[in-house]
Formats: C-alpha cells, structure tokens, sequence
C-alpha cells in the first residue's frame, strides 16, 4: 500500500475506513507473530511430550460443525477383565548362571532339645542380583611345532616341520578378541559411549588402547560385515512394506565441503514384523535421490513423512506412497503448545480428537490379535467414516483460517498429504504412521548427542554398518553383546551363502548364543 501524504483521503468516513482496514490488517500480523514467537519459545525451553494435559477423548467436544454428514460418535472400546497383578519385584531371568551359597545350622544345632538329630524338611530360597566387573584376560594362542628327528640331516628330505595354521581372526593380526571387539562395539553403537570414555574405561583397567586404534577396529569390522548387511538390505527390499525415514550428521573431513557442513544417515526399514532389517546409509545430501537409488525397481508401499524429497514415490511405477499421521498430530499439537497457558479447546482439539479416535481403533485391533482380513474390515467400517467427515471439517476449516498461521499450516499440511494418509486403511502390514522409522533412527540420534560428529565420511560409513547389524539384532529381540560375540567368532570361517544367511539375526538360536555370550564364549 502507498502510504504517501497525497494518497490519504479527505472524507472523513473513508479515511475512517482507511484506519480499521489498516488495524485489522496489522492485528493478523501481530497475531501471527505472537504465535511464531511462543512456538519459538516451547521449542527452545518447553516441553518434547505431544502428550495433552487431558486425554482429548474425555473432553467433551463438538466435533464438527458441518451440517451435512452425521457426527462421528467414539468407537466404543470394549475391555477385557483381567485380574490385578500382585505387587512384588518380577523374578530373575532364569538364564543367568547361579552360584549357590548355602547358609546351614552348625552341627551342634542341628540336635532337638529331646536329644534327637533335626531332620532336613526343607529350605527356604532367596536371591540377590549380584555383578562381576569388567575383567581383562589374555587369550595365549599356542600353536605346537613338530618336526620328524628321523630326517634330520638328511638332505633329499630336507626338515620336516607341520604346524597347525593360525585361527582365523575377524581382524587378523590383531589383539581385539571377538569377545573384545563385541564389548567396544556394544559401548560405542548400543551404550552411546564415545571412543575416548573406552578409552578412558580401559586406563582404569590397566589397559593402554587408544582411541585411534578403537576406531580403526570398528572400520576393520565393519568391512567384515559387509556380507551380513547386504543380506539385510536384500531382504528390505524383498518385502511389501519399507519405512524410509533420515536425520543429520556432521562429518568432518568431507571431501569439497566446510566442516560445519550437514549431511544425512537415512535409514531404510523393513514393515514385516515378523522379520524386521534395518540399513542405515550415509550420505551428503538429503536429495531424494538417495532413496531412488536405493530402491531400484522395488514394488510395494513405503511409508515416509511429509518430506518434498519423497515426491518422486507419487509417479514410481508399482509403489504406493504412504503418509504419516503421527505428523499431521504433530502440526495440530504446535497450535496447542504455542498457546501456552492461556490455551482454551478449539479447532486444533478437535482435529486432536480426531485423531485419537484413529489410535484407538488401531489399540483395539492390536488388542484383539485381529488377522489382516479383519484389521482391514475395521478400518473400512469405522476409520473410513471418521476419515471422510474429517476430511470435509479440515476443507472448510482451510478457508476460515489464515494460512500463515500454525493452525493454517497444520490444515494445509493434512490437506496436502491426504491421499497419502488413507494409504494405510488398504494395507494391513501399515500402521497410520511412520513411528517405526523414526524409533529406529532414534539410537542414532541419541549416539550422536555423545559423538557428536563423524570424523571422515568412512568413519560415517562404517558406523553406518554397525548400525544396520545392531539395530536389526535388536528389531529381532537379540541381545546386541552376545550376538556380536557370536558373529564375530563364526564369521570368519564363512564362505557359502548359507553359512552367511545362518548368521543373520532371524536365523540364530537366539538362547544359545545369549547363554554363550554370558558364559564368555
């Protein structure tokens, strides 16, 4: 608008006029700025829970106000009686080895008042959970010579001397045992401590290995490895579903790049839960590329988050793109955040309440065990109708409100993703959002809050490795030490596809190699 002297009217009434247009004008901007700037404050100083204060399902709300379709009412949940458990400590896990310490009377007790000798009727059990700490042993590999003293001096024959060959090693050469490599590896990728806190551990020890060599056993293994994760990878892409999500990483030494540069570790997941792999891959960029490129010629669903970056799914011959709603909840929950305590229920509880309807119908179906036939015959029958009614509430709704403000950009996003967020109604494999993705990412995050950054981009990749294997191991319900230690031990003896497939976190006996991992071997 020109604001110059020789614009403003001289009738009172429209200059009037001139006055409220600019107030209201400038009102909405505050509003608005008001908003970015409590947003701003609960991201830096609030708090991370998206847990409302209430449960949006007990407060009593108008859920639309459209005239035209019926009003969704709650899907009534229905629960089981169940019996209250006793209050007590859960038992110990009966694979740990016992040491059995018996108290017993001294003989002179033993004998009754009437002089006869007490009979054992029985005994009374306790017990305690007790640790040993980190104990460092050395492992003397010896190899006997032999020699025939019959050909000795006999120069046709020459000596004759046999030897047993060297044990194959994970890294050959090297004083890092499997056991010992598995503890460094289990501390950086599972525990989240940073090679110089190890190193530190093992001064304590009486232990001299620094962190330079740390690092290079976990490149060294890594590259071991590498048969392993293929594998994996092979059967992500095998399956019908993949959850694709990524996060940030510095590293430091990047070839043609500022230190202070970001690059990314995406994470690839399988949707099988009956046979879960993940690969973590390291990469500059966040350009969808990344995931083309992965993905090949891959037919099924994915699942992924709003990112501009996954468009490329919406045109890839045999793939259905997925959304996820644990975001759209996320934008709805900003609106509410940002209000702060002056907050009072409007359009933001609603959509909230919404969703919640969602959720529980997927608690119910989980609940109930329900087969895939029937997770989907819920979902049509109850989901479907609270998705419709929604979707015409969050059209009206994205002409009354001010695109610029949160709950604008939270209509507008649900709008933008719709035909994604219905995806998972036709998919039984699906949950309505990409949480299995982001929990997976989440060690890797949580690793990096400790590390901090990647020193070379092949220091990236390898911890890109350890984290496909681990993580897996772990989707698995393997325990990370133990599974290690066995992997280590056994791979290198592996030449055949099978004898790499038989190493897999699915294909192990998993109670064997715990116990094994206990028992040091």
């Amino acid at each position: 608008m020109n604001s110059s002297i020789e614009t403003v009217p001289d009738d009172p009434a429209e200059l009037k006029r001139l006055v409220v247009d600019l107030y209201q004008q400038h009102e909405k901007q505050v509003s608005v700025l008001l908003e970015q700037i409590r947003h701003l404050r609960q991201l830096l100083f609030g708090q991370r829970s998206e847990k409302l204060p209430m449960d949006s399902t007990t407060v009593q709300l108008p859920l639309f106000d459209l005239p035209e379709p019926e009003q969704i009412e709650p899907a009534k949940m229905v629960v089981e009686t169940h019996e209250r458990k006793k209050p007590g400590r859960k038992p110990l896990p009966p694979e740990l080895p016992r040491v059995e310490i018996v108290h017993d009377l001294p003989e002179e007790e033993k004998v009754c008042a009437c002089g006869c000798q007490l009979s054992r009727i029985g005994e009374e059990i306790s017990e305690q959970l007790d640790i040993v700490p980190a104990k460092i042993q050395v492992l003397r590999h010896i190899r006997p010579k032999y020699a025939c003293r019959a050909c000795e001096g006999v120069e046709d024959n020459g000596p004759t001397v046999r030897i047993a060959p060297p044990a194959p090693q994970i890294i050959p050469k090297s004083i890092a045992s499997p056991g010992l490599l598995a503890h460094v590896l289990t501390g950086k990728f599972v525990d989240h401590l940073p090679f110089y806190r190890q190193e530190k551990m093992f001064e304590r020890l009486g232990v001299d290995i620094g962190r330079a060599t740390l690092c290079n056993w976990a490149m060294k293994a890594a590259e071991a490895c590498v048969p392993l994760v293929n594998l994996i990878r092979d059967e992500i892409l095998e399956a019908r579903v993949i959850n694709i999500d990524e996060t940030t990483v510095q590293v430091l030494a990047e070839p043609g790049r500022a230190p202070t540069s970001t690059s990314y570790m995406w994470l690839f997941r399988r949707g099988d839960p009956q046979k879960p792999a993940l690969i973590y891959q390291y990469h500059p960029t966040r350009a969808g590329d990344v995931a083309r490129e992965f993905l090949g010629d891959f037919k099924g669903v994915i699942q992924t988050d709003g990112y501009s970056g996954y468009g490329f799914l919406n045109h890839q011959a045999g793939v259905r793109h997925a959304g996820c709603w644990a975001h759209v909840r996320r934008k709805f929950m900003e609106v509410i955040k940002a209000q702060g305590k002056n907050h009072k229920s409007g359009s933001a509880d609603q959509a909230l309440a919404t969703i919640q309807q969602l959720y529980a119908l997927e608690k119910e179906a989980r609940r109930l065990k329900l087969d895939p036939g029937a997770l989907l015959a819920l979902r049509q029958q109850q989901a479907r109708p609270i998705l419709n009614t929604f979707h015409l509430w969050l059209l009206k709704r994205s002409v009354q409100t001010p695109p610029k403000g949160l709950l604008g950009k939270a209509i507008n996003y649900a709008l933008a993703q719709w035909d994604r967020l219905l995806v998972y109604l036709d998919e039984p494999m699906l949950t309505p959002d990409n949480n299995l993705a982001e929990n997976a990412i989440r060690p890797f995050v949580l690793g990096r809050k400790n590390w901090l950054f990647a020193g070379t981009p092949k220091g990236a990749e390898a911890s890109a490795l350890l984290y496909s294997l681990i993580e897996t191991t772990k989707a698995n319900n393997c325990e990370p030490y133990s599974y290690l230690r066995h992997v280590f031990e056994n791979l290198p003896r592996a030449n055949t596809l099978s004898d790499y497939e038989a190493l897999l976190p699915w294909n192990i006996d998993r109670t064997k190699v715990m116990l094994a991992g206990l028992e040091g071997g």
